[in-house]
């Protein structure tokens, strides 16, 4: 199932489907949404759910785990390619030792994911989704969204 915020990756590619056990009574799926109050969480849960039963599922049991919170660190190293090919600029990686909070702070370098030119800048901390900000090449003049690393 695509992403509905993000139709280039799946929510699978995402890291935010943590867990599908099923057995012949019940497919059971944990989910760990991006943000705690991701408007997009309902309608993922609800298209899991559509698709597991038209897929023939009788039993679908489908909870959200929220400790750990989701990290950007989850995201699939083929969907990172997705996003920018997509125009959005993949997150950072987070280094093991640094709160995200701090890593934040520190204004890496984004690469525009058209041109790859690092000459960019942020215009918003908030792109259309508060997991993206929105940012401007100053090479190639294009706005992107860059996905926050969290």
């Amino acid at each position: 199932m695509l992403d509905p915020e993000i139709p280039a990756i799946s929510v699978t590619d995402l890291g935010i489907v943590r867990e599908v056990v099923a057995d012949e009574d019940c497919v059971a799926v944990v989910l760990t949404p991006t943000y705690v109050g991701c408007p997009a969480t309902e309608v993922i849960r609800a298209s899991i759910e559509q698709a597991l039963r038209a897929a023939g599922a009788t039993s679908v049991r489908i909870t959200t785990r929220l400790d750990p919170p989701w990290t950007t660190d989850w995201i699939a190293p083929a969907a990172r390619k997705r996003l920018r090919e997509y125009g959005i600029a993949p997150p950072h990686a987070l280094p093991l030792d640094e709160q995200p909070i701090l890593f934040a702070q520190r204004r890496l370098p984004v690469e525009c994911p058209l041109c790859r030119s690092d000459d960019t800048e942020r215009l918003s901390q908030f792109g259309a989704t508060a997991c993206k900000a929105l940012y401007r090449c100053r090479t190639c003049r294009e706005p992107f969204e860059y996905f926050k690393p969290l």
